[in-house]
């Protein structure tokens, strides 16, 4: 039986517990030393295990050395008994001299000679001298009094034949002396335009680009330019509406971009004002679009399969107009999308089916911000005109719309210039593009006739344009100006004249502007007094002169002004009032009168001092 213990003992076995759980103070020497002591320790471990392994490889190599040593001997035993010998030990090698066979006296000597480099003994040098060549002569094997012509058989009646064509025709074939080669030379004697297409090589297709100054780059599988309507791989229904619409022949720039419209690939087109840009996208999209399934009414949400963006709304209408000439024949829904019109009827017509969108983008953005469109199924877009939306602030807009189409996409980028805002989105969003220009981008069309009047006081300008709109043009006719209100106050004064003058600027409405555009086209009014808003995009028929009542603030606007007057071809004549405060545009102007074919320079601007330097010489801002 265990007693318990007393109070003493549990008090005594508690105070010994709590003096163990207490933590025991250790001096720094006394820390040192147990350091020491481990580390000693350690090390002895070390040693102890590496002698061990030593002892072990030790021993492992004796027992390696003797299990080699009995396993040679055995060999040894081996060869000794079948009378063969280990050519590799060297202890039981026969160590009696071999025979080596003499050599012969002549081996011995080129020995010496390859390793002592014995001089050989050599003749006296022979001296070249000058006519030694002239007197060497070449000898035949046969004398020059042979006749070396009779190599026949008497009596072969082919002979005159063999030496006139060779022997190729000795196998019994019929070969005619006009054969491929001259056939070639004929086909290249012929110009391009006698030719069919089957027949027009590549040095022809060289030449018809150089006739209508194309230039293009992009690659070497670029498909040919177009030599008529016709010849192209154009569907037969566009063709006809195209016959229908008056179309004769094509332009340069329709020439090289619908063929490659119609691949369909990426394009970079850049051509002068007045050369039939639009047929050049809008007939390669109506074709790609009725290739597509006839959209259904469950298909409408998806969007539209084609889309072209333009910069103002003018432009956009111009282009809808043209494009609803093929549209309705070809049963073909497009609707527009411009600033100044009713967003709920727009959203209207989209509803209804829009195979193919018109819009500036402004307008295209908000309405994708409002998901009333979408782009899902866009694969064709055209961006006309393209460095006017750069400078009209679209960038943001354009890389939004563009972000939003797929990527699988065909892109078209048509543009006068090519900045450098320009070139940046061509480099993003297009694809291995081919880039087409026709004549020089940003010059004017050869057949404007250009003409600079120095100009002194205000009244002086409006007497001269009144004489200038006397002098015998037939109407349409625009006048240029610099501001709203001065559109305003010239139209007055015109009007006041007798003039029948409609006026166009970013003040009016939409229904105002399209009405003042239609009064031209209709004939009602005679002059259309605007401002830059009509530089571009809008396509009046048979303008006949362009009158720069004031110069614009940038040269580049001077070259879509005049580009109003001389399209598809036609002559058109462009004046122009200056005086010293156009200075910084001098020598730009001067070397474009002087690039024109029908312009000239007139002496007043020629000897002007502005006209003799660029303007970053002179301390001007570049134009």
């Amino acid at each position: 039986m265990v007693l318990p213990l007393s109070v003493d003992q549990l008090v005594a076995k508690q105070a010994k517990d709590t003096s163990a759980q207490r933590p025991r103070f250790v001096s720094r020497r006394e820390r040192e030393a147990h350091r020491q002591a481990e580390q000693k320790a350690e090390a002895e471990a070390e040693e102890a295990r590496h002698a061990k392994v030593q002892n072990e490889r030790v021993e492992w190599e004796a027992t390696s050395k003797r299990e080699r040593e009995r396993e040679r001997m055995r060999a040894r035993g081996r060869r000794a008994a079948s009378g063969d010998r280990d050519e590799d030990d060297g202890d039981e090698q026969d160590e009696r001299p071999r025979k080596v066979p003499a050599m012969a006296p002549q081996e011995l000597a080129d020995i010496k000679e390859r390793y002592l480099g014995v001089r050989r003994e050599r003749g006296p040098r022979r001296v070249r001298r000058a006519g030694d060549n002239a007197t060497r002569r070449f000898q035949f094997e046969w004398s020059a009094d042979d006749d070396t012509s009779d190599a026949r058989v008497a009596g072969d009646a082919r002979v005159e034949e063999v030496l006139l064509r060779g022997r190729a025709g000795l196998d019994g074939s019929e070969r005619s002396l006009t054969g491929k080669s001259t056939m070639r030379s004929t086909l290249a004697e012929k110009p391009w335009t006698e030719k069919s297409l089957s027949e027009m090589r590549p040095r022809d297709w060289r030449i018809f680009r150089e006739d209508y100054q194309i230039q293009v780059r992009g690659g070497e599988d670029v498909p040919p330019p177009l030599r008529t309507w016709r010849e192209s791989r154009i569907p037969g229904a566009i063709l006809d509406a195209i016959e229908a619409m008056g179309y004769r022949e094509p332009t340069s720039i329709q020439r090289q971009a619908i063929p490659i419209g119609l691949i369909p690939r990426d394009l970079i087109g850049l051509a002068e004002t007045g050369s039939g840009k639009t047929a050049s996208f809008v007939v390669p999209m109506l074709a790609y679009v009725m290739a597509q399934p006839r959209m259904a009414p469950g298909d409408v949400y998806m969007g539209p399969y084609g889309l072209i963006l333009a910069p103002t709304r003018e432009l956009a209408l111009q282009i809808e107009a043209e494009t609803r000439k093929f549209a309705a024949r070809l049963q073909i829904q497009v609707v527009s999308l411009v600033g100044g019109r009713d967003l709920g009827e727009q959203a209207f017509h989209l509803n209804d089916g829009a195979e193919i969108v018109i819009a500036t983008p402004g307008r295209l953005q908000d309405c994708l911000e409002r998901h009333m469109l979408v782009l899902g199924q866009c694969h064709y877009l055209v961006m006309d005109e393209a460095d006017r939306m750069v400078d009209m602030n679209y960038e943001e807009a354009l890389h939004y719309i563009l972000d939003s189409l797929p990527t699988t996409r065909t892109t078209m980028l048509y543009s006068a210039t090519m900045p450098p805002t320009v070139d940046k989105i061509a480099r993003t969003y297009l694809t291995r593009p081919v880039t087409v220009t026709i004549g020089q981008a940003g010059q004017a069309v050869g057949t404007i006739e250009q003409c600079v009047e120095f100009v002194d006081s205000e009244e002086d300008r409006q007497q001269r344009l009144l004489h200038v709109l006397d002098s015998g043009f037939a109407p349409p006719m625009i006048v240029f100006v610099n501001q709203k209100a001065n559109a305003d106050l010239v139209g007055k004064d015109l009007r006041r004249a007798g003039w029948n003058v409609a006026v166009l600027h970013s003040g009016l409405s939409q229904p105002q502007r399209e009405a003042a555009i239609a009064s031209l086209r209709d004939g009602y009014n005679e002059v259309l007094c605007c401002t830059d808003i009509g530089a571009r995009g809008i396509d009046l028929p048979d303008v006949s002169l362009v009158v720069n009542y004031q110069f614009p603030t940038q040269f580049a606007s001077y070259i879509h002004r005049i580009g109003r007057t001389g399209r598809a071809g036609k002559k058109g004549h462009a004046m122009s009032f200056v005086n010293d405060d156009d200075a910084q545009h001098f020598y730009a102007l001067r070397l474009e009168l002087a690039k024109s074919p029908v312009s000239s320079v007139p002496g007043a601007l020629a000897n002007h001092s502005a006209a003799l330097q660029a303007p970053s010489q002179t301390g001007h801002a570049n134009a």
